[in-house]
């Protein structure tokens, strides 16, 4: 029980970073002259819902204007905007949140991989599953799930399918090249390579030492969990009335992140960044935070709501 609940913690720590505060309501202004939406807010949100990302209606097509190759098109201003994001001072103490958590895991990384070790080969049970939940943060899998909306989109005629599909693809590859570019800066041994207790780095491998043995280099930060949270926030993001796809989504997330330590291909320490990156490229690709939120606990927020056969007032409660 004991390995559990550490096992428990060290994700956990990792997630609980960037999952406390809960939205009651949060209000959304779509682009355009006239035209605004109140959106019911999930029941279960990330203290990440605090970055203060700017809609991106300037940077990119409305969802009503969806092109086949948004997916490739959009990706310089995503990078454009997580840049901006990171740099703004209201984001900062989670930044530093992100890399403090980072820093504490490396220390207990040996004991915690020792204690996720003994479990993984000492119970057929964790082995089993470790090897099948291993499975669902490979790329292919979010791409399938993407093929599968944007199939569903085609036959159906839902727009917001398709709209999910695009913005599945690209949060996979805006994700999937960022984490590269760092795994090639930071140059990590994985467990299963590792010739020190917690594993060497060696900045700036070259590429060919690099792609000759991967795992001598490649886990720092975790690709399979950066995929993964980005494609949960993503369709969490246009399916908000389906509340239950965000705890599902963050239950599976902590098993990838499980499974990668207990398969001896990352330790704990790779998984608050990989988790900070999907979540904050599946907002930014998404689009649905307003720039002129703020972090904060609890508070009240007064929201005019204008539209064409009427007005009002939105009184909203975050905590």
């Amino acid at each position: 029980m004991s390995s559990l609940l550490s096992k428990f913690f060290f994700l956990a720590s990792s997630l609980c970073l960037i999952n406390a505060p809960i939205a009651a309501v949060a209000q959304t202004t779509m682009s355009g002259p006239e035209q605004s939406a109140i959106v019911a807010a999930d029941s279960l949100t990330l203290p990440l819902d605090s970055l203060n990302i700017a809609a991106r209606s300037d940077l990119a097509p409305s969802s009503d204007e969806l092109t086949w190759h948004d997916a490739v098109t959009n990706l310089p201003s995503d990078w454009a905007t997580a840049g901006k994001v990171v740099v703004r001072p209201e984001n900062i103490p989670i930044v530093l949140g992100v890399g403090v958590l980072t820093g504490v895991l490396v220390l207990v990384d040996h004991q915690a991989f020792n204690t996720s070790d003994r479990l993984y080969r000492g119970s057929p049970f964790v082995r089993d599953v470790s090897d099948f939940t291993v499975h669902l943060g490979d790329g292919a899998v979010h791409a399938g799930v993407a093929a599968a909306f944007g199939l569903y989109g085609l036959v159906g005629d839902d727009h917001r399918a398709l709209r999910t599909a695009s913005q599945t693809f690209e949060a996979l590859i805006v994700t999937g090249i960022t984490v590269q570019v760092l795994k090639r800066i930071a140059g990590k041994e994985s467990p299963e390579s590792a010739t020190s207790d917690r594993g060497m780095w060696r900045l700036f491998p070259s590429p060919a030492k690099y792609q000759k043995n991967q795992p001598k280099y490649y886990a720092f930060p975790s690709g399979h969990i950066a995929t993964t949270m980005a494609t949960v926030t993503t369709i969490a993001a246009n399916y908000p009335e389906a509340t239950w796809i965000r705890p599902v989504g963050y239950v599976i997330v902590a098993g990838v992140g499980f499974s990668l330590v207990n398969v001896r291909y990352h330790w704990y320490s790779d998984l608050p960044l990989g988790i900070a990156i999907g979540y904050m490229f599946g907002k930014i690709v998404d689009g649905r935070l307003s720039e002129n939120e703020q972090p904060g606990r609890c508070r009240f927020v007064l929201h005019p709501d204008l539209q064409r056969d009427g007005g009002g007032v939105t009184l909203a409660m975050v905590f």
